[in-house]
């Protein structure tokens, strides 16, 4: 279980990752052996998955946000272990989520262009037997995009 301690260690680490220990535990109020024990356990228990870059997606070349909502031909496990298989090898399906509602999945993938999405639907989503219907919308831009999880109460 972590507490309010680990989560202010992890809404630092979120905002910076490349701080150093040190810098950590002064911004958390502890000493540095003690950050470092916390840190340790928080990734052995796999609360902390892994530290990453984070890339500006349009000066990367991929401009594009198409969130596609998916419907199934059914609900069964078959068909949602197809779908999710086939999502696991799309490297343009940034995000995956399954969905309560109408659909039964919705999907952000980016692209570098118009024809590009059309590729990925017509080579990739279209041809999975499980999928009745795609809707898809494009973003217009970014009013808001954080990778720090938000705080809770204790």
């Amino acid at each position: 279980m972590i507490d309010r301690i680990d989560r202010k260690i992890l809404r630092e680490l979120q905002a910076d990752g490349r701080m150093t220990n040190q810098a950590l535990a002064e911004k958390v109020g502890l000493s540095p052996s003690p950050c470092l024990r916390r840190l340790k356990k928080l990734e052995d228990d796999g609360v902390i998955r892994g530290f990453t870059a984070i890339v500006d997606q349009e000066a990367y070349g991929l401009p594009i946000n198409v969130f596609a909502s998916i419907r199934l031909t059914r609900q069964s496990e078959e068909a949602l272990a197809e779908f999710d298989a086939a999502v696991q090898k799309w490297d343009e399906v940034l995000d995956c989520f399954l969905m309560t509602g109408s659909r039964d999945y919705l999907l952000r993938v980016a692209v570098e262009s118009l024809d590009a999405y059309e590729r990925f639907l017509k080579s990739k989503l279209t041809r999975l037997g499980c999928v009745a219907s795609i809707e898809s919308s494009f973003a217009l831009g970014v009013t808001k995009k954080t990778p720090v999880l938000p705080p809770i109460s204790d």
